[in-house]
């Protein structure tokens, strides 16, 4: 077995504990280290080695954050929606309808992805990949897509039929973007697949008409 795959064989989850002013940098390199090594050649091209170089960590230290390559990709993704977040609070979808405005947030997201088809196609390779030992990533990844569909929404507490909505939409967002990176979709039906599903929002409002309601 290479060195590196004993490494992440035996490597232990750290306690989830706040991370002091220097972990957390240190934990920032990392993360810009794999989306930079991502950008430039996709899932093949982040080998730990390189990031621990790259990011000016050792090897053993890491591991110790993040376990294998998957941990640290999907990391990065939630750490890329994050960035994104961010840049949609500044500037709020403007459509009229909760649906209107979740679908041109999540296809400004896209197309923030679409200009690194490299880096979305590692991350999204890594979040289809993940074991059970991924959970808290990709549960922070899942947890952030709420929060910026919610965001777009103007929802703050959501009843379950509305979470259960949001959870179809990004379920639609997630397969829109494979189907996408794969080739078997244009932008234009990944657009008609997110504002066909983020209707299901407007449903999910009080005194909204149900699907079986007369039209």
């Amino acid at each position: 077995m290479p060195a590196e795959s004993k490494l992440e064989a035996s490597s232990a989850r750290p306690p989830s504990a706040p991370l002091t002013e220097r972990q957390e940098a240190r934990r920032r390199r990392i993360l810009h280290a794999s989306a930079q090594l991502a950008s430039r050649g996709g899932f093949d091209a982040v080998q730990m080695r390189e990031v621990a170089e790259s990011s000016q960590v050792a090897l053993g230290t890491l591991y110790r954050y993040f376990p294998s390559k998957v941990h640290l990709l999907v990391a990065t993704m939630q750490d890329q929606l994050e960035h994104m977040h961010g840049t949609l609070r500044k500037k709020p979808p403007a459509g009229d309808t909760a649906a209107e405005r979740v679908a041109e947030t999540l296809m400004r997201a896209f197309r923030a992805l679409q200009r690194e088809p490299h880096l979305a196609d590692a991350m999204v390779r890594a979040l289809t990949f993940a074991d059970r030992s991924v959970s808290p990533e990709v549960d922070q990844v899942s947890r952030q897509t709420t929060a910026i569909i919610l965001d777009a929404v103007g929802l703050e507490h959501p009843s379950a039929e509305q979470l259960s909505a949001v959870r179809v939409i990004e379920h639609t967002w997630h397969s829109a973007l494979i189907t996408w990176l794969s080739g078997r979709a244009s932008i234009a039906q990944v657009k008609i697949d997110i504002e066909t599903v983020c209707r299901l929002i407007d449903l999910t409002e009080p005194g909204a008409a149900g699907p079986g309601a007369a039209r």
